[in-house]
Order: C-alpha cells, then structure tokens, then sequence
C-alpha cells in the first residue's frame, strides 16, 4: 500500500466545517431564493411533483454567475465586458434516461412547469404519492474563500495590470515585436437541492491572467505563452507572479526561435513536470470516467483491479486541494469533493463518478459530477488529475536518454476514448543526445496509446508538480476548470511524428 500523501500536494484534508457550509448555504439562499419569492419548502414541493412519477432522482440546480474579461493587444486595452448570468436547471432520471430542463427565470411558475416537464419521463405514470425528505444540509469543504473577486481590483488597476505585462515584455528582449495579455474573472454562487432532501451551496471565485508574445528574429516569428490563476482575488497577481510569467511566455519564444525540425520514429520520450499532465488528463483521465466505462466504451472498462500501468504509477483525481482552480467544495450534485484514487502502484483501484453512473454501476459518487452551468446536466468529470512523484532526479531521467526527445510543453491534442489513442503537439521539446540536451525541435507530435503508454513508463521524477493554473476540459460540448499536474517521466518507444 502506497503513502499516498508523501508526494502529493498539501491539501485541506478533513476541512468539511459547519459555519463555512451554513454561511455559503445563506449566501446562496440570499441571492438566488429570496430576490425571487423562494424558500426551501418551494423546492422540496418542486422535487415532490417530481418524484411523484415514480423517477429515480431528482434535483434542482441554482447558479447565478458574474464574469468580467479584459484583454490588451498592440499596446492598448481593447476590450472589456461584464455578464451577469442566472437560472436553474431542473433533472430527473429514471434508469439510464435523464430528462432535463432549465429557466433563466427564478419565478416558482417556471420552476413547476420545469418539474412537470422533466417528470413525464417516467413511465409509470402520475397518482403516486412521494414525502421527500426534509432538508438536511450536505457537507461542504472550505478549499477557497467565498469572495467576489471582481470587486478586488478598480477598472483601473485592471488596466494598470496589463499594460505592465506589455511593458515586462518588451523590456524583456529586444526580440519581442508584439504582446498580448487577457486578465479574467468569475464570482460563482450554486445551490443545489438533490430529491433525498440534500442541499448544498458554493461560492467560487476564480481567476487568470495569460501571457503570449511574439518574437522576431531575422524574417522568422515564433510564439511564447504563459499565464496562471486559481481561485483567489486578483491579489494573487503581484508583481513577482506577474514577471514570472512574463519571463516564462519571452523564454519559450525565444527558445523556439532557435528550434530546428523534430526528428520522426518511435523513441524514447521524457516529458516534463507540471503542465505535460495534460496528456495524462487526456490520454488516460477521461478513460476512467464512469459513463464511458458503464457503457464499456473506454479501454479501461471493466479492468478494475487490473494492472494498467508500470509499477510506481499512481494517478489521482483530487477535488480537494485548496485554491485550485479544478477544485471544489462541493460538486455541482451537492456531494462534497474527494481525493480519489484512480490508479494504484500499476492497478486501476476505480473511476470518476457522478450520482446517475455510480448508482447504475453499483458503487458511490466521488464528487466528480459536474456541469458548465446551469443549462447544462451534469456528468463525470476531472478535477485535479496527476500522478504522484517517484525517486528518479530530473537530470538524472534526462541523463538516461540515448537519443530521443525531452518535451517539456504541450498545445492541443486528440483522444479516442474507445482504442485510448492520442496525438499531441509539443510546443516546446528538445533533442537529446547521449544524455545531453542539444538543441530546441519544433513540429514535434507524440502518437500513442494512453493505456499502452502507461505501461511504458521506465523512470518517474520526484519533482512531481502541478500546473499553473489554466486548464480547461471539454466533454460533449461542456467546458469545466480543471488541474493537471506530473512529475518528470521516461516512456520508452513511443512514436514522434516529426517535420525533419
């Protein structure tokens, strides 16, 4: 048995407290019930009509989100907008089939007509009488404060803000020709009301400030990107964030100025810390959510208590680490988030759940049901997905490559969920020769299988680290903040589809 929190980051274990869930539950009581004449009696009467059709579940969720975006290009503030954005989505299931429906408007009349909707998927008809639960108040995590940050920063410090990281770049080398900066925020209240009387409230804030450059030298332009966040207030960007990441997009362009055309074949591969997670969030994280598995579609179905990777491998998806930006105190179903194990020293332990697949499938939701909004129904989704560190050096894993390619970026890429294969674009990689890095690639595509490519590890880093703070996952149209994080790893005779 792995000490799974040895390597793991520090996370708020345990903090499920009373006056944090009770404040954030009056919170969202306060913007989203009162203002529209509601109670909580309204929404177990609405529930009520619901499961009076003999339906499965049911639940009723509440959002109300307020999102402001600038962005600066060409040395000018060119944009800026504010949204504000309410309603509720209104589900019932009953065996695999789920029927939903959703109101921007708050009123109770288009809350029943939405129960009345979403009921008729029953088949068993009306006449049934159903006492639903009182109201019982979920556990809640406090992972982040509750705060709006919006109201964190004037207008004009927002501004001030971005013009700085123009004015970091351009001071940065003289190379750097063009500047393209967006600072983001989001104040997210839910409340959630589950049919076996649960209800559950969050307020998120999140935010990111991203980086590009370009840089020119001799005819040739390359790009160079950087950017972080998470949930806090724009606080969190002081002037030492903000260079960094300004010194981080300026060093990848310029380092790809000098990049030359990647190599083909199959080869060894070492990608690096933090960021390239990204390829285990996509190769192998969306092949353990539970409605793939459940309908058998994912490579992983069905191999639980399998070995699936090498030994040493150990993949979590842990909504409960604080100030993520993928985290959660609760899921957008009202159960509190969890530290899951996915994959255990090589053995698949379990999936990610939602209610309806980890009812239908016989085992327990792990707080991973989640949705884009409220006109959106929910499904298993990531949250922060990495891989635990190992006892291998970084230096010393590069050291070990013979002649093969040390990627240490990744742009997009392409998953087939079914066969587990993958392709993806490194944004920046290097040629190894002899254990000795020889110089910058460009064009360079990793092509595998995620399955196969996970038996295939040879040597794991004990620098395993997360990534800043920018991820965002899409599934059947939905895009939810997510984590992704590893340490360094060595994967022995995967395929590189070059431009040399």
């Amino acid at each position: 048995m792995l000490a799974l929190s040895a390597a793991t980051p520090s996370y708020n274990e345990g903090m499920i407290a009373r006056e944090p869930t009770l404040a954030r539950l009056a919170t969202a009581q306060s913007v989203l019930l009162d203002p529209f004449g509601l109670t909580p009696s309204h929404l177990q009467r609405a529930l009520g009509e619901i499961m009076s059709h003999g339906v499965d579940d049911a639940d009723l969720y509440f959002q109300t989100t307020r999102s402001e975006g600038w962005s600066l290009e060409e040395g000018i503030v060119k944009t800026g907008s504010f949204s504000i954005d309410q309603g509720v989505g209104v589900r019932a299931v009953s065996g695999e089939k789920t029927a939903f429906a959703y109101s921007d408007d708050l009123s109770w009349d288009s809350l029943i007509d939405a129960a009345h909707t979403v009921r008729t998927i029953s088949a068993q008809g009306q006449g049934r009488k159903v006492r639903v639960p009182a109201v019982k108040v979920s556990k809640s995590r406090s992972l982040y404060p509750g705060l709006d940050p919006i109201g964190t920063m004037d207008s004009i410090a927002k501004v001030a803000l971005l013009e700085k990281v123009e004015r970091l770049a351009k001071a940065k080398d003289p190379r750097v020709v063009q500047v393209m900066a967006g600072l983001a925020a989001e104040h997210d209240v839910v409340l959630v009301a589950r049919a076996d009387g649960t209800m559950a409230a969050d307020v998120r804030p999140l935010i990111r400030l991203s980086v590009t450059v370009i840089a020119e030298q001799k005819g040739r332009r390359e790009v160079g990107s950087s950017g972080g966040g998470g949930r806090f207030g724009l606080a969190y960007f002081d002037d030492a964030m903000v260079q960094s990441y300004v010194d981080e997009a300026v060093a990848n362009a310029l380092t790809n100025l000098d990049a030359r055309p990647a190599p083909a074949g199959e080869m060894v591969v070492v990608l690096g810390s933090g960021w390239p997670g990204i390829l285990l969030h996509e190769a192998v994280g969306h092949g353990l959510e539970g409605d793939f598995n459940r309908k058998g579609s994912s490579a992983f179905a069905g191999r639980i208590g399998q070995r699936v990777a090498a030994k040493g491998v150990t993949v979590l998806d842990d909504g409960t680490i604080a100030d993520r930006r993928g985290s959660l105190n609760v899921d957008d179903e009202g159960h509190t988030s969890q530290k899951n194990v996915l994959i255990e020293d090589g053995i698949l332990r379990g999936y990610i759940q939602d209610a309806m697949n980890a009812r239908l499938m016989g085992v327990k939701p792990t707080g991973n049901g989640r949705r884009e909004s409220y006109a959106h129904v929910p499904m298993p989704r990531m949250t922060n997905t990495y891989m635990l560190g190992g006892d291998k050096a970084p230096e010393e894993i590069v050291a070990s490559i013979k002649k093969g390619l040390y990627a240490t970026n990744f742009g997009g890429g392409q998953v087939d969920i079914t066969s587990g294969k993958f392709v993806f674009s490194a944004s920046q990689a290097y040629w190894v020769e002899n254990g000795k890095i020889q110089y910058p690639v460009k064009g360079a595509t990793l092509v595998g299988n995620g399955p196969d490519s996970l038996t295939r590890v040879s040597m794991i880093g004990n620098d395993m680290r997360l990534d800043s703070g920018v991820g965002t996952c899409g599934k059947e149209g939905q895009s939810v903040p997510v984590g992704v994080g590893q340490p360094t790893l060595r994967i022995d005779g995967l395929t590189v589809g070059g431009t040399a």
